[in-house]
């Protein structure tokens, strides 16, 4: 037998990756699933976007390798859209780094900021990836608690503690997945001054800025960012482009050039058709946005009808895709109930458990699901 390397030994396959599995097998056999568990959008993206990408086929070029950096215009235009919307200035030629999805990026900063017994703050709940990302580059995940009791933000407190002389990075995600929390200007201000007393690479994963939120936020338009923070983004949430993994990581040159040594050795660019749609999607006005919230939101309080029917409890204005919900009392475990529901009911929701132990006794549910199908398991609650 040729053994495997012992970093895989520390993680398990993603939920998602083997649950939605067992969904399909359902499927297969019958059960007329509903799955609400995914953030996965299923509105087009806008008609513009698919012109461009389509009408680039036949451009001279677009079927050869691109470079490891991105089309300039990619990178103008992502430039443009932080200066609209975020108010902070990128210059496109060293503080923009387009990838293929900003979970690529996660794991290229863990390559190249970690090494081997280097500690990493995570979010307890927050994103599995943060973690599995530092266990493959051999750091130590710590987790930082975040409670319902403090709005879901982190305890500078708490944080300070954790620390030590191991510490490397610290990982921020606002609006907050799962729990759709939004974070205070004070926060990131005092989290950034922290940072660059300790010398700690802070990294701020912000996909969601757009979904219910009317006041999208970057870290990096606070004072100080730049010196010590990473922002990654993407278009997969805002803009229905999931499927086409297009990502960018903006910051210091300083910073961002150590990743872009790991990418161009793991990639060889993105496809030219998709980066041409992209920069259509990145110039659209914010009536965009505006017409996609107007339907999450009606969607949205379908799923808060459906989460009182089944007795949990909720926070109102939560901003991302999904709706984070307590489970009663009187369930024991975010599992068991998940799994009630998916065979009682055939309807498939995220447990709270998956994004850490203070995700126990919640549940994740999403707004990606057509009107007509989140009524549907309404009806059957």
């Amino acid at each position: 037998m040729i053994e495997v390397a012992h970093r895989l030994s520390q993680f398990s396959e993603y939920y998602f990756s083997q649950k939605l599995r067992e969904v399909e097998r359902l499927k297969s056999q019958g059960m007329p699933i509903i799955n609400i568990g995914i953030g996965n959008p299923d509105f087009l993206p806008h008609e513009n976007t698919l012109e461009h990408l389509t009408s680039s086929l036949k451009d001279q070029n677009a079927h050869q390798y691109q470079s490891y950096r991105g089309l300039e215009e990619l990178r103008n235009a992502i430039s443009s859209y932080y200066q609209r919307i975020y108010q902070v200035p990128l210059d496109p030629q060293s503080e923009i780094l387009p990838l293929i999805g900003s979970k690529e990026g996660i794991g290229m900063i863990s390559l190249a900021y970690l090494n081997k017994g280097d500690q990493v703050l995570i979010p307890n709940p927050g994103y599995p990836t943060y973690a599995s990302a530092s266990l493959i580059a051999e750091a130590k995940p710590r987790c930082y608690n975040l409670y319902a009791s403090n709005d879901w933000l982190p305890d500078l407190d708490e944080i300070k503690k954790l620390k030590t002389p191991k510490t490397k990075m610290m990982w921020l995600n606002y609006p907050h997945m799962p729990t759709g929390a939004q974070a205070t200007d004070d926060v990131f201000e005092q989290l950034i001054q922290w940072a660059i007393e300790n010398q700690v690479l802070l990294v701020h994963d912000n996909p969601y800025s757009h979904i219910l939120n009317s006041t999208p936020k970057s870290l990096l338009k606070f004072k100080g960012a730049k010196t010590i923070a990473l922002e990654l983004n993407s278009m997969s949430k805002s803009f229905n482009m999931a499927g086409w993994r297009i990502g960018m990581l903006c910051g210091s040159k300083r910073l961002i050039h150590p990743i872009f040594k790991v990418k161009s050795n793991f990639d060889s660019g993105m496809f030219y058709g998709l980066q041409k749609g992209a920069i259509a999607a990145l110039n659209l006005p914010n009536t965009w946005f505006d017409q996609l919230n107007k339907q999450y939101t009606q969607r949205k309080k379908i799923l808060e009808s459906l989460a009182l029917k089944l007795g949990a409890d909720f926070e109102i204005n939560q901003a991302g895709l999904f709706l984070w919900a307590k489970i009663p009392k009187e369930e024991k475990s975010s599992i068991d109930f998940v799994d009630k529901l998916l065979y009682q009911y055939h309807l498939f929701v995220a447990p709270g458990n998956i994004f850490g132990s203070n995700g126990q006794g919640y549940i994740r549910m999403s707004v990606c699901a057509p009107t007509s199908q989140l009524k549907q398991a309404l009806n059957r609650i």
